[in-house]
């Protein structure tokens, strides 16, 4: 008899950036090992996957799971946590149950946390960022595929925004810690920055600091909007304030950046001159 094992297919028009693919293994590899210690809280050990093969044409890997008891994984550790095709299935069903819910407009997988919602993403980017692609995880034992889910580009790039969007929702909820105070630009750029990632962009929020520090954006949505106003508004950034959300980076009690959660509104400032 075969033992049970994952089978993940990626099939694309175009080539997968080296990234994309990397992180869709990711992925699914942090969803394994958290449904694996909810499943066996009392176990020992490490879960994940091993790549056994990689097959020609369209990218097909075949996913061997392990509860590793020593570092690196051994095969003695093989299936150590995964004693049946019951778990992996479980696993298969769950996450497919959870990821299929952002495949449509406002889907939201209550239970996800920001962790889940990062491993979400990195499942569906590289099908997201193809002209005609899918992607789809099954469940094989003994020949047979016993559980599977799938998605294509266009469920790809829905999740894709609504992942973002969910990400944003606790971030609005958790993270901001000043609500509804005034930020003002005093160094800009028209540069992207990674969400999560300190921009060179520096601001001054006198409510809260009176000298500018840098700034991180926590929410893409809220990127968006500055960067619309930096690169593309008819006025100079300079001479606006920017009603927003935002949270306190601290070092050894000192504010050392921004967090900027969201941002609800865009007032001009008066000229010098005005009174």
């Amino acid at each position: 008899m075969e033992d049970a094992h994952l089978i993940l297919k990626i099939e694309t028009e175009s080539p997968i950036d080296l990234n994309d693919f990397v992180a869709a293994f990711v992925g699914f590899g942090n969803q394994f090992a958290h449904f694996n210690d909810q499943e066996h809280p009392n176990e020992q050990g490490r879960a994940g996957f091993l790549v056994r093969e990689v097959r020609a044409g369209s990218i097909i890997a075949e996913l061997l799971p392990y509860v590793a008891v020593a570092t690196p994984p051994v095969l003695g550790g093989i299936m150590a946590g995964v004693k049946h095709a019951n778990d992996l299935k479980k696993f298969v069903e769950n996450y497919g149950a959870s990821i299929t819910k952002y495949f449509k407009r406002g889907g939201r997988e209550p239970a996800a946390s920001k962790s889940d919602l990062a491993d979400y993403y990195k499942t569906v980017k590289a099908v997201a960022h193809d002209r005609s692609a899918n992607l789809s995880l099954a469940v094989y034992e003994d020949g047979e595929q016993r559980v599977a889910f799938s998605f294509s580009t266009a469920q790809a790039r829905e999740a894709e925004h609504n992942i973002l969007e969910h990400r944003q929702e606790l971030e609005r909820t958790t993270a901001a810690d000043h609500e509804r105070v005034l930020m003002v630009f005093t160094k800009t750029s028209v540069a992207h920055a990674k969400t999560g990632k300190r921009s060179g962009e520096a601001v001054q929020i006198e409510a809260i600091h009176p000298r500018p520090l840098p700034i991180v954006y926590a929410s893409t949505l809220a990127e968006e909007r500055i960067r619309h106003e930096i690169a593309d508004g008819d006025d100079n950034v300079y001479k606006k304030a920017f009603d927003v959300d935002v949270n306190v980076e601290m070092r050894a009690d000192k504010p050392i950046a921004y967090r900027l959660v969201a941002v609800h509104d865009v007032i001009d400032l008066p000229d010098d001159g005005e009174q």
